[in-house]
């Protein structure tokens, strides 16, 4: 093996120029994968990151999936029934015995539970109206599901407590009403019930959704508005582990029935997104991998035709075919390798470069540069991505070589 290794780091030097080229466009490639993943992926991680920041993992709704079976359907289970047209009845809405059902959530491992009573809203300052979803919360547990304290820009969701009928409200909902801290709005539910509220808190998380139309509330305020006293309509669970969200919430939605869905159920579109990014980045970058697979296919094929006799002598000598395809494979393994390497020197410098890269604007999540992802993993699969594309275009070339017969060869070369 050490035999073919010299042979095949002998042939590649003579060739130095066009190894240069091959090894510089696999290089090429590998760099701009790994810059490529690195903006991508630190994109879709930030975003996903601002979601569950916000967002809790897992919501339990006042509602079921499916509606209830009717009783035709029990009656023929096997049967050939259709229903249609039933009226849903009436029913107050609301989770049931969710007392009993918080002490079952928080008795799991790694999970944190607060119910809350999500109700819309209209509030009106001066000739101002409107529209905002409140959120009745209690805010010593309502801090262990979601980070809205830490977005807080003024006051705190504990001052809730200490003020009568107070409310914290986004920034951007603020300005749509035109008021500041301290201000008292009034507060119109759907069902007539109007309360004077007192601003407290505001908080920018940087999704203008969430600011411009949302609020919070003490739990018992909220209810008093919506005149639901009582009642909670959802319950928001925190993982320790959010990759846990979408199996124990279908777990959660089959042992109490109502509807639960987690992070990734509810931005789903988005994540398919993320899947169609993926997939352009992954197909952009392996063409240019193809592209420089193709050169390295070019210097083998030319060596192969060169060293006609060379090959010739070494069966002579010995050489089985089986060697002979290893001589050339080799050839192309290392000129990978040397392009892997390359590619990953060159990938790191890039990604450092473009983390020098600053822009001239205010985001509201504060981030004027590209959000980058280091991540090894991504620099391991180039380089075996890398490599194997090196190996497979030297294998036609290499099985031309070792079906040479020396005897044609020699007759040929007298």
């Amino acid at each position: 093996m050490n035999l073919i290794l010299e042979l095949a780091r002998g042939m590649l030097r003579r060739r130095r120029r066009q190894t240069i080229v091959s090894v510089s466009g696999v290089a090429l490639g590998v760099a701009f994968f790994i810059a490529i993943a690195a903006l991508m992926r630190g994109f879709q991680t930030y975003f996903v990151n601002q979601i569950i920041d916000v967002a809790p993992h897992i919501t339990i709704k006042d509602e079921t999936r499916l509606p209830p079976a009717q009783a035709a359907e029990i009656m023929v289970t096997d049967g050939a029934v259709q229903v249609h047209g039933v009226k849903p009845r009436d029913r107050i809405r609301g989770i049931r015995a969710a007392g009993d059902k918080l002490a079952i959530l928080e008795a799991m491992d790694g999970v944190a539970a607060a119910p809350v009573l999500q109700g819309q809203a209209l509030l009106r300052y001066g000739s101002r109206d409107v529209s905002a979803v409140i959120t009745g919360i209690d805010p010593a547990r309502h801090v262990r599901v979601s980070n809205i304290e830490k977005d807080m820009t003024a006051g705190r969701l504990e001052d809730l407590r200490s003020t009568a009928n107070g409310i914290v409200i986004g920034e951007g909902l603020a300005f749509k009403l035109g008021v500041k801290m301290g201000d008292t709005i009034s507060a119109v539910s759907p069902s007539g019930v109007a309360l004077s509220m007192k601003v407290v808190g505001l908080f920018r998380t940087g999704i203008q959704q969430v600011d411009q139309s949302n609020g919070f509330a003490l739990l018992k305020v909220n209810q008093v508005l919506q005149d639901r006293p009582n009642v909670v309509n959802q319950i928001l669970l925190r993982l320790a582990d959010v990759t846990r969200a979408e199996p124990l919430a279908r777990q959660i939605e089959a042992r109490f029935g109502e509807r639960t869905e987690s992070w990734e159920e509810q931005n789903q579109n988005i994540l398919t997104v993320f899947v169609i990014q993926n997939a352009i980045m992954y197909s952009v970058t392996g063409a240019i991998l193809l592209v420089a697979a193709f050169g390295i296919y070019n210097i083998i094929s030319t060596v192969v035709f060169e060293k006609t006799r060379d090959i010739a002598i070494l069966k002579s000598l010995g050489f089985t075919e089986g060697d002979i395809q290893r001589l050339f494979l080799v050839q192309g393994i290392i000129a990978g390798l040397l392009g892997a390497i390359a590619g990953c020197l060159l990938g790191a410098l890039m990604v450092e470069a473009l983390a020098q890269i600053r822009f001239n604007v205010n985001t509201p999540a504060g981030n004027d540069r590209f959000i980058l992802a280091r991540d090894w993993r991504v620099y391991v699969a180039a380089s075996i991505f890398a490599v194997l594309a090196a190996g497979i275009a030297a294998v036609i070339p290499a099985r031309r070589a070792s079906r040479l017969d020396p005897v044609q060869v020699v007759r040929g070369a007298a």
